[in-house]
C-alpha cells in the first residue's frame, strides 16, 4: 500500500517523545502462523522496543490477545461475555510474558504490571509503581487490560497512557500501514488518511480503536500514531518524529 510513509528523516534525528505507550495487537506476534506466538516475530518487536529505551524514551506497552483468542474461538462461542473477557485478559498475560522474555534476553529490563492478581509472574498494577519503573528506564508491560470485562485492550491502552502521563499512543497494526476510509483489504479504492481528528475518527466510524478509547483520548488531548508493523522499524521511526502512518489528534488539545 502506498501513501503511508513520508521521506525518511535523518538517522540522527532525536527522540520526539519523553514517554510513550506502545499498543500492539496480538496478531502482530503471530508471524505467518494462523494463531499463537512466533518467537522470531516477538524478538523483532522486542528489539524495536529496546531501541526506544536506547533513545531515552520511557516506554510502556499494552498487547492485545487476538493471536491467542483465535485459537480458542470455538471454546468461547456461547460463553458468557464477562467470562470470555476474563479469558481474554489472561490471554494478554501470555503475550506479555513472551515479550518480556524477549526483551530480557536482549538486555532490556522490564516489569509486567497486571490488572488481575497473578503474583507469581507479575506485579499488581499500581500507578505510582508503574511511573517509578519507567523513570528507572524499565519497559513496563501492562497485562490483563483494565481488569474489568466489557472493556477492550484499546481502552486499557488509552487509560494507562493517561494515568502514566504518556505524550502519545504508538499503535502498531498488523497488515495495514495506517488509517483508511475503508478496509483496504476488501476495498482497493480505500483512501489513506495521513491525519484526522479524534472526532472525525468517531463520526466516520473508522476502525482505529473502540469508541470508548477514542473518546477518552479526545477528551484528554492524547494523540494516537497509527502505523503498520510489517516493517518493525516503524516503531522507532515514529518515536523519532517521522510521519509514518496516520496521526490522530485534536488541534489545540495536547498533553
Amino acid at each position: 500500500m502506498s501513501g503511508a510513509l513520508a521521506e525518511d528523516a535523518p538517522a540522527a534525528e532525536p527522540a520526539a517523545f519523553h514517554r510513550v505507550l506502545v499498543k500492539l495487537s496480538g496478531e502482530s506476534l503471530m508471524g505467518e502462523a494462523a494463531y499463537g506466538i512466533d518467537p522470531e516475530r516477538v524478538a523483532a518487536v522486542a528489539k524495536q522496543l529496546g531501541r526506544l529505551t536506547e533513545l531515552g524514551i520511557e516506554t510502556a506497552v499494552v498487547i492485545g490477545a487476538g493471536n491467542i483468542y483465535r485459537g480458542m474461538t470455538a471454546a468461547a462461542d456461547g460463553m458468557e461475555r464477562a467470562t470470555a473477557d476474563y479469558a481474554g485478559m489472561l490471554a494478554t498475560l501470555l503475550n506479555c510474558l513472551a515479550v518480556q522474555d524477549a526483551l530480557e534476553r536482549a538486555g532490556v529490563h522490564t516489569r509486567i504490571l497486571s490488572a488481575l492478581t497473578v503474583s507469581e509472574v507479575a506485579e499488581p498494577y499500581i500507578r505510582r509503581r508503574a511511573i517509578r519503573h519507567l523513570e528507572k528506564g524499565r519497559v513496563v508491560i501492562f497485562a490483563a487490560g483494565t481488569g474489568n470485562p466489557f472493556f477492550t485492550t484499546d481502552t486499557a491502552a488509552a487509560l494507562r497512557a493517561l494515568e502514566i502521563g504518556a505524550e502519545g499512543i504508538l499503535m502498531g497494526k498488523n497488515g495495514v500501514d495506517g488509517v483508511y476510509d475503508g478496509d483496504p483489504n476488501d476495498d482497493p479504492s480505500a483512501t489513506f488518511l495521513p491525519a484526522l481528528t479524534h472526532r472525525e475518527a468517531l463520526e466516520r466510524g473508522l476502525k482505529v480503536m473502540d469508541t470508548t478509547a477514542l473518546s477518552l483520548c479526545m477528551d484528554n488531548g492524547l494523540p494516537i500514531h497509527v502505523f503498520g508493523l510489517d516493517d518493525e522499524r516503524n516503531i522507532e521511526r515514529v518515536a523519532r518524529g517521522e510521519r509514518v502512518g496516520t496521526v490522530i489528534s485534536t488541534p489545540g488539545r495536547t498533553r
